[in-house]
């Protein structure tokens, strides 16, 4: 009678361990799948968009620097997707612990450098339009550049202590999936710290976002023509919910993973699927905003005069 319990509880053990494996690989492919979509269209939309801007626009403005910026961020973030398609289809890391410290650098980089460029196209909208004199002399592509470059060095240095840590708890077979409680222990404090000061980075920047935009819609209304209000109207709310969106869908869930860490699987997919909305912003900031600031600029002479 005892062999017969001990045979049923370490069959129910061995069916539930099979379960568990079975979900397990059922989730793992389903990530393939999603991933391997936001790869097909968001590579050849970001490629499409940065041979758009170096070729028809250069550097001609620091709207398009900020840009070219961007899509160097979302093309990173797409080849640290494909090595998490490589991982959920193989369902373990064989790359070793530099290889993937790095792509979940790449991962997270994307999050803080999306959001920043995305705040300096704003605010570089809200000088344009609203202080076109005034901000001549700040607004050159040599400065943009300048301001690109210490942001990624910025980001970089931030990496390092993450690194450190992300590679002492790295346990040779997984990579991208959740880590175990032991490892989040170990680097808690410090997941926790660069976890609040994202948190507040992301909340600045949509404050920043919010701010210019309702600048320029206003100064917008009150020089433009009857006939392109209307027109502009929508530009700007089109903008406006796009990069609402981006920070409240994307940025903001996927910067809470230090908290609810059992989430960071499905939240990180989430915040993947920002590299193919960005062209969409691309567009709609060059075909709606330059025609706007141009008539803003014509009003703004022909008053003066």
């Amino acid at each position: 009678m005892k062999g017969t319990k001990n045979s049923l509880f370490y069959s129910c053990l061995f069916l539930s361990k099979r379960a568990n494996g079975t979900e397990q690989d059922m989730s793992y492919l389903v990530y393939v799948i999603i991933y391997g979509c936001i790869i097909a269209v968001g590579l050849p939309l970001n490629i499409i968009s940065l041979w758009i801007l170096l070729r028809h626009h250069g550097r001609k403005s620091p709207s398009v620097v900020f840009m070219a910026n961007l899509v160097v961020s979302d093309l990173l973030l797409i080849l640290s997707l494909s090595m998490r398609v490589y991982f959920y289809a193989m369902e373990r890391w064989h790359l070793g612990g530099m290889w993937c410290v790095w792509f979940t650098m790449l991962f997270r980089n994307n999050i803080r450098t999306s959001s920043i460029f995305i705040t300096f196209i704003s605010v570089d909208r809200l000088l344009a339009v609203v202080y076109p004199l005034r901000s001549r002399l700040v607004r050159t592509p040599v400065n943009a550049v300048k301001g690109s470059v210490l942001i990624w060095a910025i980001v970089v240095l931030v990496n390092v202590p993450e690194s450190v840590v992300f590679l002492r708890n790295f346990d040779n077979q997984t990579c991208f999936a959740n880590t175990n409680q032991t490892s989040r222990r170990n680097g808690e404090i410090l997941e926790l710290t660069i976890g609040y000061f994202q948190l507040v980075l992301l909340l600045t920047m949509l404050t920043v976002n919010i701010i210019s935009t309702v600048m320029v819609s206003c100064t917008l209304q009150r020089h433009l023509s009857e006939s392109a209000k209307v027109n502009n109207k929508l530009n700007v709310m089109l903008i406006f919910a796009m990069n609402l969106m981006m920070f409240a869908v994307f940025f903001l869930p996927v910067s809470l993973v230090v908290f609810f860490d059992h989430l960071r699987p499905e939240l990180s997919c989430l915040a993947s699927v920002n590299c193919c909305l960005d062209p969409v912003l691309y567009y709609f900031s060059f075909d709606g905003f330059w025609k706007r600031k141009e008539d803003v600029e014509t009003s703004l002479a022909s008053r003066g005069t």
